[in-house]
C-alpha cells in the first residue's frame, strides 16, 4: 500500500493498476524547504489510510496536492488512473490545463479544518449548490442526495437553518455532507476536529466512524486523534522529513513500531 524508495517521473501512459491513488516521486519545495521529498505511495480503492506525523512533515501538503491547491515540483500524481497535474501531449507530459484537472479533480472531496460554508445560505442549499452547478444534477435530485445525507450525518431536521444557527460540530458535520455530496471516489480529511470545542469532536468523529464502516468511499484522512485513526484505518503511514518512515496495519503501527521515530511520536501523543 505504500512505499518510500524514489523512482523517476513516468513520461508516457499513466499507469494501469487498480491503484485510486498514486504518488510516483513527487517531490514539493517551499523555497528551501522541502516538505516532500521524492515520495512514493499509492491508495487502493475503499480503503481508509490515515497519515500521521509530527507538524510540518508533509501531511497536509498531500492533500493539498490532490485537491490541486499546489503542484508539485517534480514527480506525478494519478487518481483513478489518470494523471492529476499532467497532461499526455506528443508521448510525454506537460502541465495540465485547468479543464484537465477540474475534470480529474471531480473524484476527490475535501473536509478541511475550517467549515467553509456559505454564510448566506441555508443548508439544504450549502449542500446542493456544488452539484447543481459543478455536476449538472437536477435541483429535485440535489435535493433528495443532500436531504439523505444530512440524515447521515444526524442533521436531518436542520435543512432551513443557516450556518450561524448550528454549532461548531454541527457545522462541520454540514460539511462533510457537502462533500459527499459530490460523489466523490475518495475523502480527505485535515484535521477536521481541530477548530472544534473538546465535547463537540466526538460527534463529528463518530458521523465519520459510520461513513467508514458503513460506506465503501476511499478515505484519506490526516489527524492526531491516534484513537480514531485506529479504528478507521486499513492502513497507517508515519510521516517525518517529507518522507513515509513506517507504515503498515494500525493495529501494527500503534502496539509495536519498528521505527525509533515512531515510538518516540507516539509516546507523545497517545
Amino acid at each position: 500500500m505504500a512505499g518510500t524508495a524514489a523512482t523517476t517521473a513516468p513520461t508516457g501512459t499513466a499507469p494501469a493498476t487498480g491503484e485510486l491513488i498514486r504518488f510516483d516521486g513527487v517531490t514539493k519545495r517551499f523555497g528551501a524547504n522541502t516538505v516532500l521529498d521524492s515520495l512514493d505511495f499509492t491508495v487502493d480503492p475503499g480503503k481508509h489510510v490515515t497519515l500521521i506525523g509530527p507538524s510540518g512533515s508533509g501531511k497536509t501538503t498531500i492533500l493539498r496536492l490532490l485537491m490541486t491547491l499546489t503542484r508539485p515540483d517534480e514527480g506525478t500524481i494519478t487518481v483513478d488512473g489518470q494523471y492529476l497535474c499532467h497532461e499526455e501531449k506528443n508521448g510525454g507530459l506537460v502541465p495540465a490545463g485547468e479543464k484537465h484537472v477540474r475534470e480529474v479533480r471531480k473524484n476527490i472531496g475535501m473536509v478541511f479544518q475550517q467549515f467553509n460554508l456559505f454564510p448566506n445560505m441555508k443548508v439544504l442549499r450549502n449542500i446542493t449548490e456544488a452539484p447543481v452547478h459543478v455536476l449538472g444534477m437536477s435541483q429535485d435530485e440535489a435535493d433528495e442526495r443532500a436531504r439523505g445525507l444530512l440524515d447521515l450525518v444526524g442533521l436531518g431536521d436542520r435543512c432551513d437553518a443557516y450556518p450561524s444557527q448550528l454549532s461548531g460540530g454541527q457545522q462541520q458535520r454540514v460539511a462533510i455532507a457537502r462533500a459527499l455530496a459530490m460523489r466523490p471516489k475518495v475523502l480527505l480529511l485535515d484535521e477536521v476536529t481541530s477548530a472544534l470545542d473538546p465535547e463537540l469532536v466526538a460527534g463529528v468523529l463518530d458521523v465519520l466512524r459510520d461513513i467508514a464502516h458503513t460506506t465503501d468511499i476511499t478515505m484519506l484522512c490526516v489527524t492526531h486523534e491516534m484513537n480514531f485513526a485506529r479504528d478507521i484505518s486499513d492502513c497507517v503511514l508515519m510521516f517525518d522529513e517529507g518522507k513515509v518512515i513506517e507504515s503498515g496495519h494500525p493495529d501494527k503501527i500503534f502496539t509495536e513500531p519498528e521505527n525509533e521515530r515512531t515510538r518516540d511520536f507516539l509516546s507523545a501523543v497517545l
